[in-house]
């Protein structure tokens, strides 16, 4: 990148000239794993409140069009099924991560890219390139970033989705490397985001605000709206803005040759629940299998890094959205049900006398283990558990990722049966697995707009 070239100007270039030839096989089959995980857990966030309030809102907000509204009948403009879908996309917290920002990519970039694709009339392979050029973009400029927003409170989701969702689109939609780049400015000039949203309705309705927000900026270019070619990283830029301390251009450089989308990665949920959560209910579930009698548990205690005890903030939940920010109650359903399941995230079963019982005996704090940053490189939401017994014994177990995650993916079943088990809210296990074979073949389909999950 030149000196005088912005990083939007860069982003844009790059995402002009991606083509579905230029994306490595084995990139195009994260992106179609990423979509078919996405739209599983979106199906079953489709009947939850908020995603029910959010389809109600996009259908009185925007018009019809031919971006489907998935778990529906229900065609509206490409602004409004982005919004609808990266609500349900997110209702669960079950959707994918990437430690590029400590970002839901997925959650966001699917239905805008899946939004923009079926209102152009274009195709499954169109979609896949589109889904690479907003993940990769949105990566690039977490990478740039560094940690320090997400730190000091924003976000990133939101504030960086905005960012792959318009990268998505402008690539679905055609624009041309001036209109993309306009795309970009306006996104980011509207894009945002806080933590406080947690453990609340915000927090998904932030990710569908960012979905249709990306989708919007570049209908808005596609029209001519200008957009400022600096804000990412100009004197009043988004990376001055929310202290970026570490801002580095060159992680723009390595687009098209190094892909985040393998390294880190994504790692996909097995369980409903922060992710935060995600390495603590392993190594409790690693030492039940071997043995671990639970009667005679008397303390659970957790060493966890320090952004784990940010995250999970709730000690006694009251709401499925507090208990999926809460390390006690994950913990707690593993030792009652076995595991964190859709199920036990409804009120009436956090309320039950045992699982209260049961999160009263967990305890989380962070050590000064965690001050060695290649300790925390390799178990960023890593857990040392240790189980305190009746009868003064301890035992201890240190998880460093979970299952699901990069280090340790689901098996193909495992995969399959997270899916399933999220179409059924929606549809009989005979429709959801013509689905789920379906999306297997996306790149093969001619016209997106003929798949309305």
């Amino acid at each position: 990148m030149s000196a005088k070239e912005s990083a939007i100007r860069r982003l844009a270039a790059w995402i002009v000239a991606l083509t579905p030839a230029d994306v490595p096989p084995d990139v195009a089959a994260v992106a179609s794993h990423a979509t078919i995980d996405t739209i599983g857990v979106a199906l079953a966030g489709s009947r939850t409140e908020v995603g029910s309030h959010a389809r109600r809102f996009a259908g009185e907000m925007f018009g019809k069009g031919g971006a489907a509204v998935w778990g529906s009948t229900l065609g509206l403009t490409a602004p409004g099924a982005a919004f609808a879908n990266g609500v349900a996309a997110h209702a669960l917290d079950f959707d994918d991560n990437c430690y590029a920002g400590f970002v839901h990519a997925s959650a966001v970039v699917v239905p805008a890219a899946w939004a923009a694709v079926q209102a152009a009339g274009r195709s499954g392979s169109t979609y896949i390139a589109s889904y690479v050029a907003g993940t990769e973009a949105e990566f690039a400029v977490a990478h740039a970033m560094g940690l320090a927003p997400y730190q000091r409170g924003w976000w990133t989701t939101g504030l960086y989705g905005t960012i792959g969702a318009c990268a998505a689109a402008c690539h679905a939609f055609g624009l041309d490397a001036n209109a993309t780049a306009s795309a970009l400015g306006l996104a980011i000039t509207g894009t945002g985001g806080m933590k406080a949203g947690f453990g609340t309705d915000a927090k998904a309705l932030m990710v569908g605000r960012a979905a249709q927000a990306g989708v919007s900026a570049a209908l808005l270019a596609r029209e001519g709206c200008i957009g400022p070619d600096n804000a990412l990283d100009g004197p009043s830029g988004l990376a001055v803005l929310t202290g970026a301390d570490e801002y580095s251009v060159a992680s723009f450089e390595t687009l098209g040759r190094t892909w985040r989308l393998l390294s880190p990665g994504l790692d996909v949920k097995r369980i409903p629940v922060c992710l935060s959560s995600h390495a603590a209910v392993d190594a409790l579930r690693d030492l039940i299998a071997e043995g671990l009698d639970v009667p005679s548990i008397e303390r659970i205690v957790c060493d966890v890094p320090p952004i784990v005890v940010k995250n999970l903030v709730y000690a006694q939940p009251a709401t499925r959205q507090q208990a999926q920010f809460s390390l006690p109650y994950s913990l707690a359903a593993t030792l009652v049900h076995g595991d964190v399941t859709l199920a036990g995230l409804e009120p009436a079963a956090l309320a039950t006398p045992e699982l209260v019982a049961a999160m009263q005996r967990v305890r989380m704090h962070t050590s000064d283990r965690w001050a060695d940053p290649e300790r925390l490189a390799d178990a960023p939401e890593g857990a040392w558990l240790r189980v305190e017994l009746r009868d003064g014994r301890a035992i201890e177990r240190f998880r460093a990722a979970a299952v699901g995650t990069v280090a340790l993916p689901m098996s193909k079943g495992e995969f399959d049966s997270k899916f399933m088990s999220c179409a059924a809210a929606v549809h009989d296990a005979a429709t959801a697995t013509v689905w789920l074979s379906t999306l297997r073949k996306i790149e093969r389909v001619d016209a997106l707009a003929s798949l309305r999950p």
